[in-house]
């Protein structure tokens, strides 16, 4: 089989790809994704995100190397194995990131990822309940809507926000990021509005766009320098297919490094170690590995507004009944909608924090239900300092790769995670609360030193589950691709994910994530003309 285009995975930036690339019927476009079908209502329903989260069959379940920073802890890394990748498993919040964050990218020799540059491939992607304007868009093909969840938390919360000293904002993607509010979602009349819906689904009826699911690609084809097909698995055979134009990783910010170097571009000597020919040394592939790392500041609730009700099997089986008639209830949220953007200190020149309010306790990643009413402020850091990296365990495709995140190996990303629940405990103690709040159980009320939060975010701290970085574009010797995502010294290959982004933006990734695909898109496409 040929095709002019070959695209490796199938998540978010796979699907717009497959959708942009096929606009034009005479691009035969193909899409390989090892996972299959997200079209079940566990991905529908918004309050069953963890359900995928914890299911080998729709989720590569990483862990991470012992954490030395974090008590030696293995830190669950989920990642999204199904045609809409992490869009049909994540929050649902759609974050774009500030006009800073792509300034600091322009300034790293890369002048066509200036926030102008952006701004109009973020316009393109979306139709926004709140209408055009200047920021935003309202003929894109992914459905964004603001919030209008009315639990009384969330309210108060806000409220409390403002009582801290901070600023509501309406439109966290708009001229400013700062402050606090309801964010946007990719929820629409009670559904996941996932990218696999709203950009695969449509082109899907395409002849010129085929969709091969259950497919693992083992290894990319070179011809010296130049990319020229793949061995994949489809139906435990393995087949070689190529490209008459151009292949383009799309994996993620795991797959995508880890296929990389199995193919043999990565540092020579890692690459050499496991018994991997050398096709080009790109020292940076599965470097610069970047995430939010989260601390949770968590507080008892006197009032019956939280998730708890619905650990009870009476509670969960009606609002499960009332999603599956009508799409409404409970079960058509995702209950992270509440959040903002903060400094974590007077010092700090931009806000630096992001938090996410939700109205319950989440115990290992929601596998352990909590036993009381309790609401909690996710904290994070939104730029850290600190790096990590990806590694061959072997040269066995199916080997997991070993990630390293290395969180807080930084000081002052310690120093910034202790800031800002310095700044949780103010807004969770205003009056607007007062009637909600019960005690303080994480870090608790009695932790106050800079060595009893230290302990508590070292042995607490979990994932935002943002992981990017890993395929850095720049102009740097560790850069693995060029400001036009192209591999750096190979012809006719392209990494399109969240691995390029040389430096983690405020955000939610998967907003960011969209906008690299849509302008890889055009350069794609411009490129062929």
């Amino acid at each position: 089989m040929k095709f002019d285009y070959i695209i490796i995975g199938a998540g978010s930036a796979g699907c717009v790809l497959s959708n942009r690339l096929s606009e034009n019927q005479n691009n035969k476009v193909a899409v390989f994704e090892a996972g299959g079908s997200s079209d079940i209502w566990k991905v529908k329903m918004p309050l069953a995100l963890l359900y995928t989260m914890h299911d080998p069959k729709y989720n590569w379940k990483y862990y991470s190397e012992p954490e030395p920073h974090l008590n030696n802890r293995r830190l669950f890394c989920p990642r999204g194995k199904m045609i809409g990748g992490c869009s049909a498993h994540n929050g649902m919040v759609f974050v774009r990131g500030n006009r800073n964050d792509y300034e600091r990218w322009e300034n790293f020799g890369l002048k066509t990822w200036s926030y102008e540059k952006v701004l109009p491939y973020f316009k393109k992607i979306e139709t926004w309940s709140g209408g055009e304007n200047q920021y935003r868009g309202s003929f894109g093909p992914l459905t964004v809507n603001q919030s209008k969840n009315n639990n009384p938390l969330f309210k108060a919360f806000i409220n409390s926000a403002s009582e801290a000293g901070h600023n509501i904002n309406l439109d966290m993607n708009g001229e400013e990021q700062e402050g606090f509010g309801m964010f946007d979602t990719t929820i629409h009349e009670g559904q996941r509005a996932s990218v696999s819906k709203c950009y695969l689904n449509p082109a899907k009826k395409r002849k010129n766009l085929n969709v091969f699911s259950n497919s693992f690609v083992e290894k990319i084809i070179f011809d010296g320098k130049k990319a020229i097909g793949i061995e994949v698995k489809i139906k435990n055979k393995v087949q070689k297919i190529y490209a008459e134009k151009e292949i383009i990783l799309s994996g993620g910010s795991i797959n995508s490094p880890q296929l990389l170097m199995l193919s043999g571009i990565g540092d020579a000597i890692h690459l050499k170690d496991k018994g991997i020919n050398v096709v080009n040394d790109l020292k940076g592939v599965g470097k610069n590995l970047q995430d939010h790392l989260e601390t949770y500041i968590m507080q008892e609730c006197k009032t019956p507004d939280t998730l708890y009700t619905y650990t009870k099997l009476i509670p969960k089986v009606m609002a499960g009944i009332q999603w599956f008639l009508s799409k409404s209830g409970p079960c058509s949220k995702s209950f992270l909608e509440a959040g903002g953007f903060a400094k974590s200190s007077p010092e700090r020149e931009i806000a630096n924090i992001q938090f996410h309010f939700f109205p319950s306790f989440v115990i290992d990643h929601g596998l352990v239900n909590p036993s009381s009413h309790g609401y909690q402020l996710h904290a994070s850091p939104n730029h850290p300092k600190s790096r990590g990296l990806i590694t061959l365990n072997s040269s066995d495709p199916y080997d997991y790769p070993k990630i390293l995140f290395n969180y807080l190996e930084d000081e002052d990303d310690l120093k910034q995670t202790r800031e800002c629940i310095n700044v949780a405990r103010k807004i969770l103690a205003q009056p607007s609360l007062a009637k909600h709040s019960g005690k303080e159980v994480g870090p608790g009320s009695d932790k106050k030193s800079d060595e009893e939060l230290n302990e508590y975010i070292r042995s607490k701290a979990e994932t935002a589950y943002h992981p990017c970085g890993t395929c850095k574009m720049g102009v740097d010797d560790m850069s693995v691709v060029d400001e036009n995502l192209k591999v750096n010294g190979i012809q006719n290959l392209r990494v399109v994910d969240a691995s390029v982004m040389p430096e983690i933006p405020s955000a939610n990734l998967n907003a960011p994530t969209l906008m690299i695909a849509e302008k890889a898109s055009d350069l794609i496409l411009n490129s062929a003309n």
